[in-house]
């Protein structure tokens, strides 16, 4: 009888960590961005409807990188989780924490799991506040490490040159305009020189403390982006996004895409043909009875930031 084949339990995790350290870099990078009226993301993502930035709760939005299927599995599970949660007991009582807390279980879980592959992705949890110190964004890895950001963060593709750049122009108490400005740059900034990426391959998206409704998330349509960035790259007098349209960003055509990845089976690429949504994972036990928990619906365009 031949012996099985044998594996040290620190190599094993390390060809997994491995794994999916190299998928996520295949992604476009998404950053962060604290700003004087609240948390800022914006992500090079072409695709007008399979997007990597969106609302979970009231106050509270999902941004990730990698495997698109992947992450869209976790961004269900967890507007199921909240609207659960709001449900049962109280809207305030979902939380960034919470939601942080239970997406390190799922992530962990699956990574440290010998059955099946890691998850090729990292994401953002963010909340905001009533005011700047009540800010919370936290970043979720792939093997469910969690960490609480400040100010700005970086994830995916050229992670390490954007945070550098990030570094080196962000100030504290920007507007959004500024705020956005910094961002995009960033995002075209790599070691073999700087690039500018048009409003349509952009997705953009807010969390607005001042907004009079409940529901703070709002898209920043790409006609808002080519005023504040101009046509360009440079920003003329731009006016804060007034959130008339959802964001509809127009694939990338060759010359647009310079600097992508062009890996056809990356993560990031919805052409995938694996990437089809499968069983989500569950969060948590369900704490309520019968019948389907409440889901949030889709994001009113029509709202304006004041």
């Amino acid at each position: 009888m031949s012996m099985p084949f044998y594996v040290s339990p620190e190599q094993l995790m390390k060809d997994r960590a491995d794994f999916a350290r190299k998928g996520i870099a295949r992604g476009r990078s998404v950053a962060v961005v604290q700003y004087a009226d609240g948390i800022l993301f914006v992500s090079e993502n072409p695709s007008q409807a399979l997007h990597k930035v969106s609302e979970i709760y009231d106050r509270i939005a999902f941004a990730a990188v990698g495997r698109y299927n992947e992450f869209e599995n976790l961004r269900i599970a967890g507007v199921r989780l909240a609207d659960m949660r709001g449900y049962a007991y109280d809207r305030r009582d979902v939380t960034g924490r919470g939601l942080a807390n239970a997406y390190a279980q799922t992530l962990g879980t699956i990574f440290s799991s010998g059955g099946e592959k890691p998850y090729e992705v990292e994401i953002f949890v963010a909340e905001v506040g009533d005011a700047v110190s009540e800010d919370q964004i936290y970043r979720l890895t792939y093997d469910g490490q969690v960490a609480d950001e400040h100010d700005f963060a970086v994830m995916g593709g050229a992670a390490e040159s954007v945070t550098t750049h990030l570094r080196e122009h962000y100030s504290a108490g920007a507007t959004l305009e500024e705020a956005l400005k910094v961002a995009v740059a960033a995002l075209g900034h790599n070691d073999t020189g700087d690039r500018v990426i048009p409003a349509s391959g952009l997705e953009v998206a807010v969390l607005h403390r001042t907004l009079s409704r409940q529901r703070k998330f709002k898209r920043v349509p790409a006609e808002q982006l080519d005023r504040i960035l101009g046509a360009s790259g440079d920003a003329p007098s731009g006016d804060a996004p007034s959130g008339d349209a959802p964001s509809g960003d127009a694939p990338q055509d060759g010359a647009a895409q310079v600097g992508a990845s062009t890996d056809p089976s990356g993560p990031d690429d919805p052409s995938d043909p694996t990437d089809t949504i499968s069983d989500v994972p569950a969060l948590e036990p369900p704490v309520v009875a019968p019948g389907d928990p409440p889901v949030a619906p889709p994001d009113d365009a029509r709202g304006a930031l004041s």
